[in-house]
């Protein structure tokens, strides 16, 4: 009798909670909850800063289905951050599901402006288990747009959370080969901006150098924090007719939105120059105090010095005669490999073999000025239409 008694208790038990938690057709204040919010409110918003946005949703029943429809957001742009996410919570040992949707909005034009409703569309369960449907909406929310501050002219309004700015070289930019250049790239990491919001690609300025600028690159990835935009400007950079060079420095301003500040990252002159230009510079550096030397020892040391300099030119000078012959003559391979490329109409060919005239040989400015016009051609803008036969009789000779 006890334990019939005690199985009959148990089975009540069991079934109180499901009684008590049965779904009905009658939908209670604080079952289903939908809010959004914007992070750091209370702040002033200029026109183009993002507005980050939650949309919260709190459900104590079982749902079957649900979508959520956005307003028409008028007078904002706007991007999703990411897909939507439903998770579960505990509300006093009950488990509670959560929808959350975040999105970064962006005011095109100042003004007092509404973010519509949110209205979530459900269907929930009775408690004859039959579907039904029912809506949700989140209460409106208004935000007050100032015009975007007024800047120096020429000045570009960039308003980001955060703002990264890298400088790489491919090689180092003051130890080059003479002829050879160096690709310079510039990297923009701008968290809470779209791509269209970067300033464009800056001209870079220096008053010797030679520079081809490459086509900007951008792309988006999208974070918690907002749109996250990487900017890449590029530029190849080789000294002219001089061994040395200056760029000048690289100015990004922006808003700081969270110091609520207008910041300037600056990357500072930078030199591109030639390996050999240092030692030109120590060549011209004044000469010491001479130094006098003892007429006898002087003597023998010259005596000397003239025996072992004939036995070197009687036993060498003839195959140090026809290696000169060969690098000034017509039979020196790099200059034929130079003419060869031009006949062909091989520009790259013959600026190969252009660079390898300079390293074998040393700087000289009418090679130098040869393959400067041979790089206008190549990668400037619009380059084009040069004469490689007779661009390549200007690579063979040699400056007087």
């Amino acid at each position: 009798m006890i334990a019939r008694l005690a199985t009959f208790l148990l089975l009540v038990l069991l079934a109180l909670p499901t009684h008590l938690h049965a779904q009905s057709r009658e939908v209670h204040p604080g079952e289903l909850e939908l809010t959004v919010t914007l992070a750091n409110g209370a702040a002033t918003r200029y026109t183009q800063e993002m507005v980050l946005i939650t949309i919260h949703g709190v459900y104590r029943r079982h749902i079957t289905r649900e979508t959520l429809e956005q307003p028409d957001l008028d007078g904002f742009n706007w991007t999703q951050l990411g897909p939507d996410t439903w998770y579960e919570t505990l509300e006093n040992g009950k488990r509670v599901k959560n929808f959350k949707r975040v999105m970064a909005l962006y005011p095109d034009r100042p003004g007092a402006l509404t973010i519509g409703p949110f209205t979530h569309r459900l269907t929930l369960i009775d408690e004859g288990d039959d579907w039904f449907d029912h809506a949700i909406e989140s209460a409106p929310i208004t935000v007050d747009v100032e015009p975007a501050p007024l800047l120096p002219e020429g000045e570009w309004w960039f308003p980001v959370r955060r703002l990264q700015v890298s400088d790489d070289w491919s090689n180092a930019p003051d130890q080059l080969k003479p002829g050879e250049g160096v690709l310079r790239v510039i990297r923009i990491e701008a968290v809470g901006a779209t791509p269209e919001m970067i300033p464009p690609m800056p001209e870079l300025v220096s008053p010797s150098a030679m520079i081809f600028p490459h086509p900007e690159k951008r792309f988006v990835e999208l974070s918690p924090e907002g749109p996250v935009t990487y900017a890449f400007w590029r530029w190849t950079v080789r000294p002219t007719d001089t061994a040395s060079t200056i760029l000048e420095p690289i100015r990004v301003a922006y808003f700081d939105t969270r110091a609520r500040a207008q910041r300037t990252v600056t990357i500072g002159a930078q030199r591109v120059a030639y390996d050999d230009s240092v030692a030109e510079i120590a060549a011209i550096a004044p000469p010491g105090t001479p130094v006098r030397l003892a007429a006898l020892p002087m003597a023998a040391a010259s005596l000397l010095g003239f025996g072992a300099g004939l036995a070197l030119l009687l036993s060498g000078r003839r195959y140090a005669g026809f290696a000169a012959a060969l690098r000034n003559g017509p039979l020196d391979p790099l200059a034929r490999q130079a003419r060869r490329a031009a006949r062909r109409g091989d520009a790259a060919g013959l600026r190969r073999a252009a660079v390898a005239l300079l390293r074998r040989d040393g700087p000289d400015p009418g090679r130098q000025a040869a393959l400067a016009a041979l790089d206008q051609a190549l990668f400037a803008p619009g380059g084009g239409g040069i004469d490689l036969r007779a661009l390549a009789a200007r690579v063979v000779r040699r400056s007087p």
